[in-house]
């Protein structure tokens, strides 16, 4: 059990992370709003999909790979830049008990972004038409994967003395940075919603994403104190951070250049405006 306070704003609440009680172990509350984010993020998507005259179903074919694989990316990047903890050398076990938190939402991110190319080379989809369509779930879910944060009381920032400051066991009022990158990804959903809508450019909402949420996550990252470190004083979430806000900017560029140099005309169709578009 844990007690998390907002002791200035009189909030307080006793939690347990796990939902389900048997055995040793049980069903995880970490576990159960993650899958809540992604059947929201599917709907939401398959909404979006179905405005473009698309069949929502190719999205579900989609995340039947994609999951998986993030999970196993999310992991993977957790395990790799955490290793000298050596938490995973005296109990090799600990690699695969990813109920107990340490699921990296950039490694998620990468295998997502791997195996979407590869889905959509296969399918002869346009990748970057259904990254547009993708990435507003993918804010989505990372909005709701952080409240997963909450109730283990984790992904927190360092001492923090302004109003919100959120207190874990009666400890000093910390920096709830779950709650920074949740309400930053809710906003970037909306704007991502938006340009999916009205953007006739093919990789604007994918690389609208990148800077938006790479921008976030370098400044919500350097308050935390939980942060992966490639090197000592070098956050591994800040450089790929960076690094996708540069992309980003450059994706947006090329396209830019692009539509300049076709035409609005080629564009044309990507926005096809339809009444079951209206509806979502």
């Amino acid at each position: 059990m844990k007690t998390i306070a907002f002791p200035k704003l009189g909030l307080k609440f006793t939690l347990d992370p796990i939902l389900v009680h048997f055995g040793d172990g049980g069903i995880h509350w970490y576990g159960v709003i993650i899958a809540a984010g992604v059947l929201l993020a599917l709907l939401l998507c398959g909404c979006l999909y179905k405005g473009r005259g698309r069949n929502p179903e190719e999205l579900v074919d989609f995340l039947l790979w994609a999951l998986p694989f993030g999970i196993v990316g999310a992991r993977l990047y957790y395990v790799v830049f955490s290793w000298d903890s050596g938490s995973y050398s005296g109990d090799p076990m600990e690699i695969f008990r990813v109920w107990n938190g340490g699921l990296a939402i950039y490694g998620g991110i990468i295998a997502g972004f791997v195996v979407a190319v590869i889905f959509c080379r296969v399918k002869g989809i346009s990748f970057l038409e259904f990254a547009d369509v993708c990435v507003p779930g993918v804010a989505l879910g990372q909005c709701m994967g952080r409240w997963g944060n909450f109730v283990n009381g984790e992904a927190h920032g360092g001492v923090t003395s302004l109003p919100w400051g959120m207190t874990i066991n009666g400890g000093e009022p910390v920096h709830p940075t779950f709650l920074y990158e949740s309400l930053w990804s809710l906003a970037g959903m909306v704007i991502l919603i938006i340009l999916v809508k009205k953007s006739k450019a093919p990789g604007s909402a994918l690389f609208t994403y990148f800077i938006w949420y790479g921008t976030g996550r370098f400044f919500i990252e350097g308050m935390r104190t939980d942060s992966l470190y490639i090197l000592p004083g070098i956050r591994v979430s800040q450089i790929v951070a960076a690094v996708t806000v540069i992309c980003g900017i450059i994706g947006l560029i090329i396209t830019a250049l692009r539509r300049k140099r076709v035409g609005a005309t080629e564009d044309a169709p990507y926005n096809v405006h339809t009444q079951a578009e209206d509806k979502c």
